[in-house]
């Protein structure tokens, strides 16, 4: 490492060291609203019940990276039933789907801060045999700790987009030392890997394994329940999926003009608004209401199912967690959060897996290959901007021979590149060792 990486490296973590009483008020103002994010404060100083050495160590920051995770981990145990996993989040929601990973003699905690004593005492604590971070965890303090601390780190279902290569190179004396740091990078393509080797990844460490999230299989249960919430309806059904800041106003207002302009005897459709964040699914809802339209909130229906009052209402607010296959399952058509705005968009193949056709806006570059082969193969359709998107999504709800082909469409995308977790699982197994068992 080179005087001026050294140097970045040292004025990054007393930065954060100085910023640390903030972090942990943030954390506190958040659990005001989910209460998970108050619990184990310690462990994000590195503190908190150590563990028995040895075990594979799995960061899954939030909720699409802990649902990506799973088959992963269902890989590797098909193979070591007796795998101990340590498991780490930094949000409310990833921790919560985590515990389903959970087996007897699993931990989780939450990933510490990354200040230079955070990051060595939690390495001290639970001397994992292996890290394996998702997709972009990059975090400098934590790499250059477990170098030291002789731990190998793999970034997994790895991906980097053009923008946040740009924003790596501009911090590149901070950024390319933890990059080169890791032991090896699983890439979802060929354009993710040719970007992370840009931003200091070694060719040598570089292995392009594809996607994990071709691998989820939406819960059958779940699907069938979705269904059974818009079966006799009548109306059809448009879902705004895992929708974001900044996006919630252009839609209603794009949602009012489309009701108030529909042709006599068509019928009204219904909205399903499923907000990316649950601390935002009260300001949702204030804002549908002042918007003048009708609101039924999915947890006031319980395991019974919309009733009579949901069936005329203009929106359903889908205020559940875990119940993502459910909502798609409902829909006739479903809108991209987060591809509105300039935020990158969403996981898509969660849709395509669910048989939802999907409508997407200009901002895909998260996910832009995914976008793109969903584009190619009819599951999806980019649209210029909500008032378009809205519409098109309609218009494809009532012609019921266009949407099957575009069911049958994105059934056939989602199950085409299957079989990154068997690959990840190839590579990670030699470097977890015999003591990661129970």
């Amino acid at each position: 490492m080179s005087l001026r990486q050294r140097l970045a490296l040292a004025v990054y973590g007393w930065g954060l060291r100085l910023l640390l009483p903030l972090l942990l008020l943030r954390l506190l103002w958040r659990a005001r609203r989910e209460p998970l994010y108050g619990a184990g404060l310690s462990e994000r100083l590195g503190f908190g019940p150590a563990t028995s050495p040895g075990a594979l160590w799995l960061h899954a920051v939030s909720l699409g990276e802990t649902r990506a995770a799973m088959p992963l981990v269902q890989a590797l145990r098909s193979v070591r039933p007796d795998l101990r996993l340590l498991l780490t989040h930094g949000t409310a929601t990833g921790r919560a789907a985590g515990a389903a990973l959970l087996q007897p003699g699993d931990h989780q905690c939450w990933l510490p801060l990354d200040t230079p004593g955070a990051v060595r005492r939690f390495l001290a604590r639970h001397r994992p045999a292996l890290g394996v971070l998702m997709e972009t965890e990059v975090w400098p303090q934590l790499l250059h700790a477990a170098g030291r601390a002789g731990v190998p780190v793999v970034l997994a279902n790895a991906r980097l987009s053009e923008r946040s290569l740009r924003q790596s190179l501009r911090f590149d004396a901070l950024l390319r030392p933890a990059a080169q740091a890791l032991h090896q990078a699983l890439a979802q393509t060929d354009a993710d890997a040719q970007r992370l080797h840009l931003a200091g990844v070694s060719a040598q460490a570089l292995q392009v394994a594809g996607n994990l999230k071709f691998d989820q299989n939406p819960p059958p249960a779940l699907l069938a329940m979705g269904e059974s919430w818009s079966a006799g309806l009548a109306r059809p059904v448009v879902l705004a999926a895992s929708w974001r800041e900044g996006e919630d106003a252009p839609l209603l207002a794009a949602w009012q003009a489309l009701c108030a302009q529909r042709a006599a005897g068509q019928p009204r459709p219904l909205l399903l608004l499923v907000p990316r964040h649950p601390q935002r699914f009260d300001e949702v809802a204030r804002g549908v209401v002042a918007a003048g339209l009708t609101l039924v909130r999915r947890s006031s229906w319980g395991e019974g199912g919309p009733g009579a009052l949901a069936r005329q209402a203009d929106v359903w607010l889908g205020d559940t967690m875990g119940e993502m296959p459910a909502y798609y399952a409902c829909a006739h058509a479903a809108l991209l959060g987060g591809s509105f705005a300039p935020l990158g968009g969403q996981n898509l193949i969660e849709a395509a897996a669910c048989g939802c056709p999907i409508f997407l806006g200009l901002h895909t570059f998260n996910f832009a290959q995914a976008a793109q082969g969903a584009v190619a193969q009819g599951a999806a359709w980019r649209c210029g901007d909500l008032v378009e998107a809205v519409g098109a999504a309609c218009a494809l709800a009532q012609a019921p021979v266009a949407r099957a082909a575009a069911v049958t469409a994105a059934r056939a995308y989602a199950g085409q590149d299957q079989g990154a977790a068997r690959r990840m699982a190839v590579a990670l197994l030699p470097l977890i060792g015999p003591s990661a068992g129970r």
